[in-house]
């Protein structure tokens, strides 16, 4: 057989009687084939994989457990079979290791099933987000054709995509097109088989299968991503609900890749960091930065991440009681604009009036938000609690579910300059109602719950609630007073802001950087005080600035000159350099 390429010789298959069983592709052999310039990303041919059959005698039939084979670029050197199976421990040696190491992982196993045990009685318990879609071979979502292959069907990957594949099952096929990179991970038992001829009743067609590119895959989709126990089982969905930006997992989660199964995400963020607590993925729990570090170094890194953003392990949880923020802000228009679709759907339009925008939500709701101000005696879980079983587990409130969490407002100064922000504990309330009871029964639960607050802040470590409800009623009281509020901050705003241009304007006229008119006010008590001279209709006179001389005060019988008296309401002057006696002469 030729190096570096699967098969060599074509062995002609006999004539005749029953066609010899279908060979498994060997794992040293498939990992020659992968690695050699010659085959590398070339079609598998069926009479080709038939001559591997040798070396499946000579290996007694086994494989091992679970096997990896890297698929290598084409620039790759060619490689002896000599040397191809250094890359591997093979046989029975290589199978002692592996069950071994199997042993090994279930002791670990269950000292994790203890730590997650322990960590559950603490204040603050730990949150699992478990990556829902996988790149699995015997997935049908992950074929064109909405099913998997079989026998008869030519599989194809694309030649410049990168995958990262599990195998858990044997599969006899025609043709097989390999990437340029990847990699394929067997279970036990699993590989590939030349496909005989004989009939197949599930498989008629004999159709070109290509594997679905999995590149979009996020890890900012909220929809992508599921809340599950510490044991991996999806939780109930129940009277607790989170906003979209702590659906991904936030800083100080666990996060749960199924085993057996293969993946790949795109990490892009707006930060350069991800932190979790923890990454189970492979079968194992990389619960510290050592261990996830010696992880990113290995060869399968690559392949299951890939973007901007790196993900890193930080191995501590949230150790302040009043809880911690998610930490997903930076990210929450990647978040919006996956749950939402590149397609530009924008949110739906709520039933209620002035829908409410929770902090960490893409879309307005309706219900009613409770905002907490607290001290540092306040503990979340323990308040959580609280409200779950003496509120929202009543029956009259078996529609409404909740979410709270900590979070921060940004604050501003007349609405535009940024000042820094506060951190409160935000409670959204949304309930199950339709039309004018939209919300109704979520703004009662608030109500009970800003009564709780009034009577036992003190204790619980709350300063102050503020309450905003949105319902499908028009005569929502609340709705009317939070309104108002809205409209008296914006009647403040522009008052300050009208203050702030007008003091900026005379500042500039006092520096001598603006010149403004002079403005004649007329009062109306000036007016009162001389009632019986209104001015003239039109006035075509004007103040001599250099001559002012009072007139003169005569009698009423007296006659007036005939420069000063006044003709059709018209004002004059006298003019000092005249003289009419000279005029005369």
């Amino acid at each position: 057989m030729g190096e570096g390429n699967v098969g060599g010789k074509v062995r002609q298959a006999k004539l005749g009687g029953p066609p010899p069983s279908p060979p498994h592709l060997l794992p040293q052999q498939l990992s020659q084939g992968c690695r050699g310039g010659g085959s590398f990303g070339k079609e598998l041919r069926a009479n080709q994989l038939l001559e591997l059959r040798e070396g499946l005698d000579s290996a007694g039939g086994n494989l091992p457990p679970v096997l990896v084979y890297p698929l290598l670029p084409t620039t790759s050197s060619r490689l002896s079979p000599s040397r191809a199976a250094r890359k591997r421990v093979q046989g029975p040696a290589g199978q002692g290791l592996q069950r071994r190491g199997l042993a090994a992982c279930c002791k670990m196993k269950h000292l994790f099933l203890l730590l997650g045990v322990l960590q559950l009685l603490a204040a603050t318990a730990a949150v699992y987000k478990q990556w829902i879609p996988n790149t699995n071979f015997e997935t049908a979502s992950n074929w064109d054709k909405g099913r998997a292959p079989c026998a008869g069907d030519v599989v194809r990957f694309e030649e410049n995509k990168v995958v990262s594949v599990f195998i858990s099952s044997p599969h006899a096929l025609t043709d097989v097109y390999l990437p340029l990179n990847g990699e394929l991970v067997l279970a036990s038992g699993a590989g590939f088989a030349a496909f005989d001829g004989s009939w197949d009743p599930g498989c008629d067609s004999g159709a070109t299968m290509s594997f679905a590119d999995a590149e979009h895959r996020a890890w900012f989709d909220p929809t992508l991503w599921q809340a599950v126990s510490p044991g991996g089982e999806l939780e109930p969905s129940g009277s607790i609900f989170s906003v979209d930006e702590e659906r991904v997992p936030c800083s100080y989660d666990d996060v749960i890749f199924q085993p057996e199964t293969s993946f790949r995400v795109n990490v892009d963020s707006s930060r350069r960091v991800i932190h979790v607590r923890s990454l189970s993925l492979t079968g194992q729990e990389f619960s510290s930065p050592e261990a996830w570090a010696g992880y990113l170094r290995g060869p399968s890194a690559p392949l299951h991440f890939h973007g901007n953003g790196t993900l890193q392990v930080t191995g501590t949880g949230c150790a302040d009681k009043s809880g911690c923020a998610c930490g997903n802000a930076p990210d929450g228009h990647r978040i919006c604009a996956a749950l939402l679709g590149v397609s530009g759907r924008q949110c739906p339009v709520p039933a209620c009036q002035s829908p409410l925008q929770p902090l960490g939500h893409c879309c307005g709701v309706c219900g009613a938000t409770v905002n907490l101000d607290f001290t540092p005696d306040f503990d979340l879980q323990k308040y959580r609690d609280r409200v779950v079983q003496a509120l929202l587990s009543q029956p009259k409130y078996a529609g409404v579910q909740m979410a709270i969490s900590k979070v921060h407002k940004e604050q501003t100064f007349l609405g535009v300059i940024p000042r820094g922000s506060v951190p409160l504990i935000q409670i959204v309330l949304i309930d199950n109602g339709t039309g004018a009871q939209m919300g109704t029964t979520a703004e009662q639960l608030a109500a009970d719950i800003v009564e709780d607050t009034a009577q036992h802040g003190e204790t619980l470590g709350i300063s102050s609630a503020k309450l905003e409800v949105a319902t499908g009623s028009t005569f929502s009281g609340q709705v009317g007073s939070h309104a108002l509020s809205r409209i008296t901050a914006g009647m403040v705003s522009g008052l300050l802001f009208c203050l702030l241009f007008l003091g900026g304007m005379f500042f500039l006229n006092r520096k001598g950087k603006l010149r403004l008119p002079a403005l004649h006010l007329h009062w109306p008590w000036d007016r009162a005080e001389d009632p019986a001279s209104p001015a003239p209709a039109s006035d075509k006179g004007f103040d001599n600035p250099m001559f002012d001389v009072e007139p003169p005060v005569t009698d009423p019988g007296e006659e007036i000159p005939q420069e000063m008296a006044p003709k059709d309401h018209q004002v004059f002057y006298l003019n000092p350099l005249y003289n009419a006696s000279e005029t005369e002469a």
